[in-house]
């Protein structure tokens, strides 16, 4: 059966769906971007970038209008052999995971799909949510084979770690397994195979064995701050020439669109006895809490501007989904008499101030995300840095 493209990666245009195209056009192969966001998609084919991701421009220059392009219109699933799912999975209301999310998605599109093809789910998904669609694939799309390859990139890193770190594949059926891997080899140095349960399991202990670190290391940092030690020199002591302490965090806002996600959903999977899991997002979501109790007792917030450097949910990045910085804002709005904030790289903001007028405006200044410009930081005016961006320790 001849098709049009390669590959067309529903949601491609979105933070995992971009990259993966980008890399697997430069490769050689024909792909298409599907989304529902027109802008993104007009910008990725006047060769703009949807969304920052280092790396990817010139990459983008070398594919767009070649092996590349970007669309909302839903045909372009039927043009395709292989059709990437990279769609959001939030949780809902009361924090409570959407399972029919994936499906539902596929199910809207399903007049979409043809014989022959092979549905390869890469969203992070809650677990029993590739058997469902492997039902829904059976009843209303005959001839279409489905894999699940869940992505493990750090955002930011994409234009390297999908050329440099294992792909789990996992498929019920052997030719399915097959195709997703020769797909997927294309790009990574190697597959790991799977059932379709264990990677998905595979895919949320990920996630959630890197937020129980950051929480672990996150109360660490209260208990030290609260004993008048500073965290951080703790930490290097520790650590120095000790291996088995190499990997312990610093301090710092754990948050994003996946951490606290897939806690949740690994919570709700088993039947919310997560005990670690739990504690962990206590620990990690109240730490904005713990900064501002910690500034209560030192100064008199009603009566200052706190500015709020770093909106982005992590260093060097314009994403600013999660982002514990806005709960920060949020408490801080209650307690002290004005609060404004700046971000050298997030552009969907309207509040944002540049960094010498929040610097001069403000009587305290937090270091939210800790952007590698803050670590030039000139100023008498009280820093909280619970990142040790400036190299000055972490209490509080």
């Amino acid at each position: 059966m001849s098709f049009d493209y390669d590959i067309t990666i529903i949601g491609g245009c979105g933070h995992v769906g971009f990259p993966l195209g980008l890399a697997f056009a430069d490769v050689g192969l024909r792909v298409s971007l599907f989304d529902t966001n027109p802008e993104a998609v007009d910008r990725v084919n006047r060769g703009q970038l949807p969304a920052d991701e280092p790396g990817a421009a010139e990459v983008l220059d070398r594919v767009v209008g070649k092996r590349l392009v970007a669309s909302a219109d839903p045909q372009m699933i039927s043009r395709a052999e292989h059709v990437i799912v990279v769609i959001g999975t939030p949780v809902g209301a009361h924090q409570a995971p959407d399972p029919q999310n994936v499906p539902r998605a596929i199910e809207e599109l399903a007049e979409y799909f043809r014989e022959g093809q092979v549905l390869i789910l890469r969203s992070t998904v809650y677990p029993g949510v590739t058997a469902q669609v492997e039902r829904l694939v059976t009843r209303a799309l005959p001839g279409v084979e489905v894999a699940f390859c869940p992505e493990r990139i750090a955002e930011g890193r994409a234009m390297t770690e999908l050329y440099e770190l294992p792909q789990l594949v996992a498929a019920r059926s052997p030719r399915a397994l097959t195709r997703a891997s020769e797909l997927f080899l294309r790009l990574a140095p190697k597959v790991v195979t799977l059932t379709p349960e264990e990677a998905e399991l595979a895919k949320l202990f990920t996630n959630v064995y890197r937020y129980i670190k950051f929480a672990a290391a996150n109360q660490l940092f209260m208990m030290a701050n609260d004993g008048g030690c500073d965290y951080e020199t703790i930490r290097k002591a520790l650590a120095e020439d000790y291996p088995r302490a190499a990997d312990l965090p610093g301090a710092g806002f754990a948050a994003g669109p996946c951490l606290l996600k897939d806690t949740l959903q690994l919570a709700a999977f088993d039947d919310n006895r997560f005990t670690l899991g739990h504690a962990s997002m206590a620990i990690n979501e109240g730490l904005p809490l713990y900064l501002v109790s910690r500034l209560e007792k030192r100064f008199h917030l009603e009566f200052m501007t706190v500015g709020i450097l770093g909106m982005a949910f992590k260093a060097e990045s314009d994403d600013t989904r999660s982002s514990l910085a806005y709960k920060l804002k949020r408490v801080l709005s209650f307690k002290a008499e004005h609060v404004i904030t700046t971000d050298p790289f997030v552009t969907v903001d309207p509040e944002l101030l540049t960094l010498d007028d929040v610097v001069e405006r403000s009587d305290i200044l937090i270091i939210a995300a800790p952007h590698a410009e803050y670590a030039d930081l000139k100023t008498h005016k009280p820093v909280i840095d619970i990142w040790n961006v400036l190299g000055h320790g972490t209490r509080v």
